[in-house]
C-alpha cells in the first residue's frame, strides 16, 4: 500500500491558483474540500511547480509563498525555487 502524501490549504482567493496548479499537474490527486480549507491528497508525491502557480496567478510566484495558505502536510518536504513538493521516498 502506498503512503499517502497530503496538503491542506485554506480556502481562500490566495489558495485557489495553487490548488488549481496541483490538480492540473499531479493526476490521481484525491480532494476532500471542508469549511475553511481544501485537503489535497496523492499517493507518493505532491508538487506545487511555481510555473504552473505563475500562469494561474498571471504574476512572478515564489514557492515559499505557499506557507501564507498551508495549514499542514504528510510526507518529506522537498523545495527549491521552482517546487515544493511532498513526498514519501520509495
Amino acid at each position: 500500500m502506498a503512503q499517502v502524501a497530503s496538503l491542506t490549504l485554506l480556502h481562500n482567493d490566495d489558495a485557489r491558483p495553487i490548488i488549481e496548479a496541483i490538480l492540473a499537474d499531479n493526476p490521481g490527486v484525491r480532494v476532500l474540500d471542508m469549511p475553511g480549507c481544501v485537503k489535497l491528497d496523492r499517493d507518493m508525491e505532491l508538487v506545487v511547480n511555481r510555473a504552473s502557480v505563475e500562469e494561474r496567478l498571471g504574476r512572478t510566484w515564489d514557492p515559499q509563498e505557499i506557507h501564507l495558505v498551508l495549514v499542514s502536510m504528510a510526507g518529506n518536504l522537498d523545495e527549491d525555487d521552482d517546487r515544493f513538493l511532498v513526498g514519501w521516498k520509495h
